[in-house]
């Protein structure tokens, strides 16, 4: 390859870099500099509440425990 081939690949790709630049930001816009609000959670403690009895009660199925569907014991 000669240098004036190096020197035209290297133009074309600065000038296609450019060119995608402006295209970008024209088709996604500026960044955003506003500001946001967000939640915060309350800080965790170390107490440790009962679990809700309609949700979690000593009646309900045990998913761990292994069924059989037929009709044998």
């Amino acid at each position: 390859m000669k240098k004036t081939d190096i020197a035209m690949i290297v133009l074309i790709a600065s000038v296609s870099v450019v060119v995608a630049f402006f295209v970008a930001k024209s088709v996604f816009g500026d960044v955003y500099t506003g500001t946001a609000k967000v939640k915060t959670i309350d800080k965790i403690d170390s107490t440790i509440v009962d679990p809700n009895p309609a949700i979690f009660n000593k009646n309900a199925i045990n998913p761990a425990i292994q069924v059989q569907i037929n009709g044998s014991k």
